[in-house]
């Protein structure tokens, strides 16, 4: 038993508008099959994409507060021109450069037109086939608890498991690895960036919550009613929910 990224989900003031940043950023399209704007490679809407994580903007009534998003995304760059590319290029699209502490770094720190923060990573070899995203990145007390948490929960193999960091990709080796950072600071604001998690096909979705409780997840009432799918939060406190499968 195991659970697939279904999307990063990126709540919004204005998930068309911020839809429409990402989807020129990443060379991807914008779709709407609801009250939400989801981010997709061009072509047609294909949920999950097997390949790719996607971006899911769901409209809320709060702006981000001035506290660093513990999710966030690192973009892949081919090369170093295509780097300083790409950061011209967001920029001209309503990015703003963003201080997160990082010093003198070879990646580029911006935020999206609702302050979230990204990095635009310098050209890694690692990062060549991920596609345009090339790492969901948590920040986290312990990654090695996480990367044992989140390996279990999605089936991923380990790439890096270290007390600074541990690195993630799934066992197939396609789309963006997922990235544990050690940070000093636990979390103190409810996730604006989230993971989303659907069931294989022919899996149960109870009896696959009822694993990640096993193994360390706590159930989460952000009000969300009688809905099909379940809030949870990981032994770091970090949000997700898991999907039903349609």
């Amino acid at each position: 038993m195991a659970l697939r990224p279904a999307h990063v989900i990126i709540k919004a003031l204005d998930p068309a508008a911020v839809g429409r940043f990402w989807a020129e950023a990443l060379d991807w399209h914008a779709y709407h099959p609801g009250v939400t704007t989801y981010v997709g490679p061009a072509g047609g809407l294909v949920w999950p994409h097997p390949e790719v994580v996607g971006i899911d903007l769901v409209p809320v009534p709060e702006a981000k507060t001035t506290e660093k998003n513990r999710v966030h995304l690192d973009l892949a760059t081919r090369d170093a021109a295509h780097q300083a590319e790409l950061v011209a290029r967001l920029t001209a699209l309503g990015a703003t450069p963003a201080d997160v502490g990082q010093g003198d770094v070879p990646w580029t720190v911006l935020a999206d037109p609702e302050g979230n923060e990204f990095c635009v990573r310098e050209p890694r070899e690692t990062h060549q086939d991920t596609g345009p995203i090339a790492a969901v990145v948590v920040d986290c007390l312990d990654p090695r608890a996480m990367a044992r948490f989140w390996g279990e929960a999605m089936d991923w193999a380990s790439h890096e498991v270290t007390d600074e960091q541990a690195v993630l990709r799934s066992a197939k080796d396609v789309g963006p690895y997922f990235t544990f950072l050690r940070t000093p600071d636990a979390k103190k604001v409810p996730d604006r960036v989230h993971l989303d998690l659907l069931p294989f096909h022919g899996d149960d979705k109870e009896a696959e919550v009822a694993r990640l409780r096993a193994l360390g997840a706590n159930d989460l009432d952000v009000g969300q009613g009688d809905v099909p799918w379940t809030c949870l939060t990981d032994p770091e406190d970090h949000e997700f929910c898991v999907l039903a499968p349609s």
